[in-house]
């Protein structure tokens, strides 16, 4: 079972990637599959905990991240101008982002209960 999350995993950063290198996908889409990502970490990390954990954990962590984006702190700063810095720790707060944050997780709930079946 885990390794069916490592390859969401690998297949939602490729899409990430993508979806960042053209210019026709909104800008949210990336907040939205982060959540994804975020949610099948913790899914790929706690194998036998239950879904609804996971889905709470990726949520506080989500909210976290983008709460975050609201300290300006030099070197935190200086660690998100930084290519990946700035992909794992965004650049600044937007109160919407926390809304496709949100989608993107119970999406990825949705997904992991109905679609892939794997137990708890």
């Amino acid at each position: 079972m885990r390794i069916t999350y490592f390859y969401i995993i690998i297949l939602t950063i490729i899409i990430g990637i993508l979806s960042r290198s053209n210019n026709s996908v909104p800008l949210f889409i990336g907040d939205i599959l982060y959540a994804i990502l975020i949610y099948f970490g913790f899914r790929f990390l706690f194998i036998n905990s239950k879904k609804t954990t996971s889905l709470l954990l990726g949520l506080i962590f989500c909210f976290c991240i983008e709460i975050s984006q609201l300290i300006q702190l030099d070197w935190l700063v200086t660690i998100r101008k930084n290519a990946l810095g700035h992909y794992i720790l965004g650049q600044g707060f937007l109160f919407i982002d926390l809304i496709c944050l949100a989608i993107g997780t119970i999406a990825a709930y949705f997904i992991d209960y109905y679609v892939l079946k794997i137990n708890k």
